[in-house]
């Protein structure tokens, strides 16, 4: 027996109920898709990086459930419906799926990634191009940051041609700790990263062992006293703007900092929030996102004081 996937079409509430009634009772896995995708009537979902959308199914949804050779389809769908109280099962449609080594299928998806003049994040099951560049051996996860996402692009661009050895950075928000990993192999020390989330912080620990990078991960709270030659944030405007007091703190005098995960049209609000400590702009702009860098001023000035 092959696999095969249930195919359902139904209205945005009952498709959300559906995909996780189909997980619980044992899917593979299970997709919500847009059932009027390439027509006039397809609707665009989305939300900045870190953040889920308002909504997770289109008005349309089509529900793509993969199951093991086991399965029963007609019990599984009814069940299904059962669990998220419809009257009957709702009409649905088989579709056979060719075998496949699914682990090299989904390895195939992730080449490494060029960043920079000589960066390369390269996944574990891949070589790296240049052995003589700076490799950063990073697998896809659950913390964001493998390289991929403009802001993240942005960061380490930045970074590659700001850090000079010997010089202290702190990246908050660390993400999968890509950031950080980078200044530590363009020679700077100490390292800090931060993040809120206890996962990603771990996971940055790891990624940080892989890559024999000397870095000192936190929670927020944990994060060490004292000011650092560059601070980077690579989050999201909001979250960024509430934090422009607490981050300019953590920049020495004349020390650097570099926002990203801000989109061109919020680039002047970010900076704002910053300019009564840093004399900031946008450095450079990538797909719609941009990274934001400025200088702290020697004589600090309060908001309303020119």
């Amino acid at each position: 027996m092959s696999y095969r996937e249930l195919i359902v079409e139904l209205d945005r509430t009952r498709a959300e109920a559906l995909s996780d009634a189909l997980m619980d009772l044992g899917a593979l896995s299970v997709s919500v898709e847009d059932a009027d995708a390439d027509t006039p009537d397809e609707q665009p979902l989305f939300g900045e990086p870190g953040l889920t959308p308002e909504r997770t199914a289109w008005q349309h949804s089509r529900v793509v459930a993969l199951l093991a050779p086991e399965q029963e389809p007609a019990v599984l769908a009814a069940a299904a419906a059962n669990a998220i109280g419809l009257a009957a099962t709702p009409p649905f449609a088989l579709r056979e799926v060719p075998e496949q080594d699914w682990v090299r299928l989904t390895q195939s998806q992730f080449e490494p990634i060029a960043i920079g003049k000589r960066i390369w994040v390269v996944p574990s099951w891949h070589d790296a191009p240049d052995p003589d560049a700076l490799i950063l051996e990073l697998d896809p996860g659950l913390a964001f940051g493998t390289g991929s996402h403009p802001t993240t692009r942005l960061c380490m661009e930045w970074l590659e041609q700001a850090v000079a050895p010997g010089q202290s950075v702190l990246d908050y928000g660390c993400g999968s700790g890509i950031l950080a990993i980078l200044a530590q192999k363009c020679g700077a020390a100490p390292v800090v990263g931060v993040d809120i989330d206890p996962q990603a912080v771990e996971s940055a620990r790891l990624n940080s062992e892989r890559n024999r990078a000397d870095v000192t991960y936190a929670l927020p709270d944990d994060c060490p006293a004292g000011q650092f030659d560059i601070v980077v944030a690579n989050i999201l405007s909001n979250p960024l703007k509430l934090m422009a007091s607490m981050l300019c703190a953590k920049v020495k005098t004349g020390g650097r900092i570099a926002l990203s995960g801000v989109l061109a049209r919020q680039a002047e609000e970010v900076a704002d929030a910053y300019r009564p400590w840093i004399d900031i702009g946008v450095w450079r702009e990538h797909e719609g996102w941009v990274c934001l860098t400025g200088v702290k001023r020697a004589a600090e000035r309060t908001p309303g004081n020119h």
